[in-house]
C-alpha cells in the first residue's frame, strides 16, 4: 500500500541551485548535494487523489511495486507530511507481522522500518515510529542541511500538499511520475501555485504491463 495525503507547510526561499544538486555558500566552491526524488502515482488529468482523497484507482502491481522497491534502495532518507506519515506509521509495521505479506511487502515493510524517516508537521506533537525525526520549524533550512550531508537519495512517497510546498521552493530534484489509465475529473492536483516555469529533462521512461507509464523528468533549472 503506497499512500500519498498530508497537511500542506509554507516555506522560506533560500538561493539553491537544486537543479544541480549543488549549493552555493557565500565565498565558497559549489559543492554537490544528495537529491529529493519524488514518487507520485497521477491520474491522466493530472490528479494525485480524487475529490475525498480517494486513491482505490492507483494500480499497484507486483511489476510496479518492485520499481518502488529499487528506487527505494537508492536512498537511505523517506520524506513525508503528517498525513502520510501516520497512515504510513499504522500500516506497514503490521505488514511484518502479517504471515500473508507477500515477498515485495516484507522487502518495503522492513527498508520502511530501518530507513531515516523525516516527517513534517507544525501540528504533530511526537513522531514515535522508528528512527522518525519531526521537523516543525526552518523548514527550508533544515532541507538544504539534509542535501548538504553525505548519504544517498531522500524520497517524497505521495504526500502532495508536502510535495506542493517543495515544488513551491524549488527542492525537488527529480519527477517519477507513475500516470495510471484513468481520468478523475477533480481532485487534488499534482502541479499547484507554480508561479515560475520549471525546466524538466526526461531521463527514462517505461510502460508496465498494466498500462501505467513511468516517467523520470530531472529537474534542469538554473
Amino acid at each position: 500500500m503506497l499512500l500519498q495525503n498530508e497537511n500542506e507547510f509554507t516555506y522560506q526561499k533560500r538561493q539553491t541551485d537544486h537543479s544541480k544538486n549543488i549549493f552555493r555558500f557565500a565565498g565558497t566552491e559549489k559543492v554537490k548535494m544528495r537529491r529529493v526524488i519524488l514518487l507520485m502515482h497521477m491520474s491522466l488529468d493530472g490528479f494525485v487523489a480524487g475529490r475525498n482523497g480517494e486513491m482505490n484507482w492507483i494500480t499497484i502491481d507486483d511489476e510496479i511495486f518492485k520499481d518502488a522497491n529499487d528506487l527505494a534502495n537508492t536512498a537511505d532518507v523517506a520524506l513525508y507530511g503528517r498525513n502520510t506519515y501516520q497512515m504510513m506509521a499504522s500500516y506497514w509495521p503490521s505488514v511484518l507481522a502479517n504471515s500473508n505479506s507477500t515477498a515485495l511487502e516484507v522487502e518495503h515493510a522492513l527498508w520502511m522500518e530501518n530507513v531515516r524517516k523525516i516527517v513534517f508537521s507544525t501540528t504533530l506533537e511526537n513522531a514515535e515510529w522508528n528512527n522518525t525525526r519531526l521537523i516543525k520549524q526552518n523548514i527550508t533550512e533544515e532541507v538544504i542541511k539534509l542535501k548538504h550531508e553525505p548519504g544517498r537519495n531522500m524520497i517524497i512517497f505521495g504526500s502532495p500538499c508536502l510535495t506542493h510546498s517543495f515544488m513551491e521552493r524549488g527542492l525537488i530534484d527529480e519527477y517519477r511520475i507513475n500516470i495510471n489509465p484513468v481520468v478523475l475529473g477533480g481532485g487534488v492536483p499534482l502541479f499547484k501555485k507554480i508561479q515560475d516555469r520549471v525546466n524538466l529533462k526526461l531521463s527514462r521512461s517505461m510502460t508496465f504491463h498494466s498500462g501505467v507509464v513511468g516517467l523520470l523528468y530531472e529537474s534542469k533549472n538554473g
